[in-house]
């Protein structure tokens, strides 16, 4: 019986493996609920606070933020945003094939390529293509921070208001439904017309700035395309943990299977040994 017991210790060793995955797909269920919401709750603020810089744009038209001028330079930067952990599917494998593709659209075009690595699974790609990389963020947690993410990112922001660098793209993965999540590579800067369009009925507001209206679209953009980068992190955690989720399950369903399966192979395997030790004890007695 050692093909036997050989397969009592796989049934064994799967088991285990079930165990942890349904471990992993409870505590992804219970940070997924947590991830959503604070993701749907940073939506209003970028929004808002978009709306009132495209009012003060259209209110004061002579007036041109760098984030708005598109800039000659023959370098473009990239904000690649992944997971620090893996087990969660085919999300990054999916998000840094679009990132691949970026990459090597911009090299075609001649630009080179200045790169910020939010998450250790895209610092880790990042390194391997021998991308430059300029800034990173990893370790993030089940939260994002702000204070975190604004410091690398400045650094493609400066160099964007110098004329450095001619845009910035960002790339992460979109929360569509708990079951999908898009992988998207967005222009982050410069802000298009789609990024500053407000509610023509509303477009005649005008505010009392203080110190002056320059300061306020000043700050207000800085202000917003933080919000932008921070929505991006927010979305793609909510997409980590349904990721991881769905991948659990599915990881818990299949282990089931293969558990069933040798308890199949083990079940005829034992009934073969019974009866080949009866067939013995049989023939045993016939020739006596």
């Amino acid at each position: 019986m050692a093909a036997g017991k050989e397969i009592r210790g796989k049934i064994k060793s799967v088991e285990n493996t079930k165990k942890i995955t349904k471990a992993m797909e409870m505590v992804a269920a219970s940070k997924m609920r947590k991830a959503q919401d604070r993701m749907r709750a940073a939506r209003p603020y970028a929004e808002k606070v978009r709306a009132i810089a495209a009012h003060l744009g259209q209110a004061n038209p002579e007036y041109v933020h760098p984030f708005m001028k598109v800039n000659d330079a023959k370098t473009a930067g990239i904000i690649v945003v992944t997971t620090d952990k893996g087990l969660c599917g085919g999300m990054n494998t999916n998000v840094l094939r679009a990132v691949t593709n970026k990459l090597r659209e911009l090299q075609d075009a001649g630009d080179q390529v200045q790169a910020v690595a939010i998450g250790n699974k895209g610092l880790g790609f990042l390194n391997r293509i021998g991308a430059r990389v300029v800034a990173q963020s990893v370790g993030l947690g089940d939260t994002p921070h702000l204070e975190r993410l604004i410091g690398p990112v400045k650094v493609l922001l400066d160099a964007y208001a110098e004329g450095k660098i001619n845009a910035v793209y960002l790339s992460y993965t979109k929360f569509i439904n708990t079951m999908r999540q898009e992988s998207v590579v967005e222009q982050l800067l410069p802000l298009s017309d789609e990024h500053m369009k407000t509610d023509k009925a509303h477009a005649s507001w005008d505010y009392i700035y203080e110190p002056d209206a320059q300061s306020v679209i000043d700050e207000l953009l800085v202000r917003y395309v933080e919000s932008l980068i921070y929505q991006s992190v927010a979305e793609n955690m909510a997409s980590e943990q349904s990721a991881r989720m769905v991948a659990m399950k599915a990881a818990t369903d299949n282990a089931g299977t293969v558990i069933d399966e040798l308890k199949l192979v083990y079940n005829k395997t034992r009934q073969a040994a019974i009866t080949k030790e009866l067939s013995e004890i049989v023939a045993g007695a016939a020739a006596v």
